[in-house]
């Protein structure tokens, strides 16, 4: 089955923040949000150097090939971010979080390390539709068996990039697309802060990828702006045609 996609990205500073750390790439095969630490060094360009080394990845990828290619751009991402702290030593520290979809054909990838989410909802079905997480993210609270029972178990990250190669490996999900599906890549300026049944709600319904970009963004705004947010809404449909963004 031929597939037509429609995406679109949008980013805002917030209201809190002195400067956007967030960066994105929306491609054709290719969709990455990634979120500098925020309290670290030089967050901006940690997100912007990871971005640019995956952006050569989107290309046509073999739907077999889909994993083994990205996993190749997460280490990518990391291994320039370790060239970049080499160059510049000042940066040392600096880090960013990574979620990224590739797709091919009927099949696409989910590679995720850190706390920015990746979603899907299915639209069209006979049965309600049910919001998916399908990234898992990388703080303790998930990570620790009985983590609930854990005294003081800090709330940071305990995965990201920042071009280290100890614990920092990426997730990946593989996934089978159908017509209807809906992603939704996003910093945690907007998972934060924004409820979870709020985020479903808009994201079913039949606004295009743009205008559920923008009601997302301003959902996160009028919680307080309290962190960059950054999303990326994927649209899948059966409808021949071009890709539109």
């Amino acid at each position: 089955m031929a597939f037509t996609i429609e995406a679109a990205g949008r980013t805002h500073q917030g209201l809190v923040r002195k400067r956007n750390e967030d960066s994105h790439s929306q491609g054709q095969w290719l969709y990455v949000v990634a979120d500098g630490l925020g309290g670290h060094v030089a967050g901006d360009i940690a997100s912007s150097t990871a971005i640019a080394a995956v952006q050569p990845y989107d290309r046509p990828v073999d739907p077999e090939d889909l994993a083994d290619v990205l996993g190749r751009a997460v280490n990518e991402a990391s291994e320039a971010l370790r060239r970049k702290v080499r160059e510049d030593p000042k940066l040392a520290g600096m880090g960013t979080t990574f979620v990224a979809l590739l797709r091919s054909g009927s099949h696409a990838v989910v590679a995720n390390v850190g706390d920015s989410r990746a979603y899907l909802i299915r639209r069209g079905g006979s049965h309600d539709n049910a919001m998916v997480q399908v990234s898992e993210d990388h703080t303790y609270e998930h990570l620790v068996a009985g983590a609930q029972e854990v005294p003081n178990l800090p709330e940071r990250l305990a995965r990201f990039l920042d071009g280290r190669d100890d614990g920092r490996s990426a997730d990946l999900t593989p996934l089978h697309l159908r017509p209807g599906d809906r992603f939704l890549l996003c910093s945690d300026g907007l998972s934060s802060y924004v409820a979870h049944e709020q985020i479903r709600t808009t994201l079913d319904s039949d606004a295009s990828p743009g205008d559920i970009a923008d009601q997302l963004v301003a959902l996160a705004i009028e919680q307080g702006g309290h962190d960059n947010v950054t999303v990326i809404v994927v649209d899948v449909t059966s409808t021949p045609g071009s890709v539109r963004y």
